[in-house]
């Protein structure tokens, strides 16, 4: 078993003047981060905060989020990643319910989080980008000494990311040091001889999502590697940046590779330099794929996984790669497809399979166990119950999604939780956008279902059925959800409807919806 700092802290050993961060112009060090990540920790420790005490960062790409994760590790503590998109409403029950103690927020957003304090147990709040009231400055914060490492156990909980259920409500997700260890080092390993100090990792992925946080940045630093953070995704910018700096790893999802494809000035960029290009997040589709390595003469992988495992589960690499396939199970991380009473679904012979070949016949539902699976729910043991499956000896995670898998071991999604939309690589769970639909005063009902995007995959659509004589407009929907949600979950088309189809007993047919 591994430590996530420990592995960091040998990698600052070996590689103390190895580029760590390249951000803005700005290069910083192996030593002068793993520095600048004491200071912080020093910080928490003077005001109290060490182990098991959740700090939440509230940040989009930045160096500061990583001198934050990594000195709130240092300092014994349990990292609380939060979505900088997120209102004052979507914040409240990640911070209540992981009884976070300090956030470190954009300055922006501090008055987000000081708007919900009472509600809470936060008592620092750190702001980047400029000093503001009941806020200490992030630089203003950080100790003049550092902080030895604390001593963690490779099961301790080092992050409690949150992800949604199918109820919408979010649920704390417990990831030891040794879940993200053994993925950052495994994931590395996916790359044709490993990450090594030449290699350069573009971070277009958000931090504050398993995804980028795990196989980018603790990948990375795990291994000597560089990580370039990029703040705001921009499909342009970030193909200058990999051709400017000889960047060789990106990780993204399907959209951003749609966005690439699609530049009037594709060709004139050199990517030369990847080495190995992976997507994820969501399904990428075939025509995406092929014509991204036809333009770009580049392989680009498929992976797949969830919060509650690390992320990666399964991942085609070099030497082992099926296009439409997920890939194969990562070492050391059994899987299989199950059944309604878990007995394994037959395999087809090679997938992907066509229109020959009956899916009810060989689709169930993945199941996976292995070191990268999470320790379970915070505070949820009826979710924890219903989230495993134990059978001779072996701890099974459902993963909700459907699949088939074939003879040499390659997997195939063929759906999504029933209802969950996923829209360029984020998961929008429609309870959460109807419950906040409810509350509007003009209507009475509504419905929110997921519907084909070429660039998202997904986007959002609610069918809203407004009360008796109001004056409801789909423009006046979308402004309310965009004024209270973050932005990729508002629904960027709405239609005004006089009803909507139910079953005999009072059920949405939200099929029916799909289709219109």
């Amino acid at each position: 078993m591994t430590n996530l700092v420990a592995e960091v802290a040998a990698a600052v050993d070996e590689y103390p003047t190895e580029t760590a961060i390249a951000y803005d112009g700005t290069v910083t060090s192996y030593e002068e981060f793993w520095d600048r990540a004491g200071r912080f920790a020093a910080a928490l420790d003077e005001r109290g905060l060490g182990p098991d005490d959740r700090v939440a960062i509230y940040l989009p790409n930045l160096p500061q989020f990583v001198t934050a994760f990594y000195g709130t590790l240092r300092a014994g503590g349990i990292v609380v990643p939060m979505n900088p998109q997120y209102k004052a409403r979507e914040i409240t029950h990640l911070l209540s319910d992981s009884g976070t103690k300090a956030v470190v927020t954009l300055a922006e957003n501090a008055g987000a989080v000081e708007s919900v304090v009472p509600e809470t147990d936060v008592e620092h709040v750190v702001s980047v980008g400029e000093d503001v009231e009941s806020a200490t400055e992030f630089e203003a914060f950080l100790a003049d000494e550092t902080l030895d490492v604390v001593d963690r156990a490779d099961d301790d909980v080092a992050c409690q990311p949150y992800t949604s259920g199918t109820t919408g409500k979010p649920k704390g997700v417990l990831l030891s040091h040794h879940n993200l260890a053994w993925t950052g080092r495994t994931n590395a390993e996916l790359v044709e001889g490993g990450l090594t100090t030449d290699d350069g990792l573009v971070g277009t992925l958000p931090l504050f999502h398993i995804y980028g946080m795990s196989v980018v940045m603790n990948a990375a630093l795990v291994n000597g590697a560089a990580y370039y953070p990029v703040t705001e995704w921009d499909a342009t910018e970030v193909m200058t940046s990999i051709e400017e700096h000889r960047l060789t790893v990106m990780y993204g999802v399907p959209a951003m590779f749609n966005d690439m494809i699609n530049q009037p000035d594709a060709t004139d960029y050199d990517l030369s330099s990847l080495r190995f290009i992976n997507s994820g997040g969501d399904s990428l589709p075939i025509e995406v794929l092929e014509t991204f390595e036809e333009l770009f003469d580049a392989e680009l992988y498929e992976g797949y996984g969830l919060t509650e495992t690390s992320p990666t589960t399964h991942a085609n690499k070099p030497g082992a790669r099926r296009k439409g396939s997920i890939g194969k199970p990562l070492p050391g991380v059994d899987s299989k497809v199950v059944g309604p009473n878990f007995e394994p679904m037959p395999r087809v012979e090679e997938g992907p399979v066509d229109e020959d070949v009956d899916l009810d016949a060989v689709v169930g539902e993945i199941v996976v166990a292995g070191p990268n699976v999470m320790q379970g729910y915070y505070g949820l043991p009826e979710a924890n119950a219903a989230a495993f499956t134990d059978e001779d000896g072996t701890r099974w995670f459902h993963t909700g999604d459907l699949g088939y898998w074939d003879e040499d071991d390659f997997f195939y999604v063929v759906d999504r939780d029933k209802h969950m939309i996923v829209t360029g690589g984020y998961n929008v769970y429609p309870r959460e956008i109807e419950e906040l639909l409810y509350e509007h005063p003009d209507v009475a009902e509504a419905a929110v279902v997921g519907i084909p995007d070429e660039r998202r995959n997904e986007t959002v659509k609610a069918f809203v059925v407004p009360v008796p004589d109001a004056d409801l407009s789909g423009e006046t929907i979308k402004e309310y959800c965009l004024d209270r949600l973050a932005a990729y979950k508002h629904p960027r088309e709405v239609a005004i409807v006089d009803e909507l189809p139910r079953t005999t007993t009072g059920k949405v047919q939200k099929y029916e919806l799909e289709n219109e």
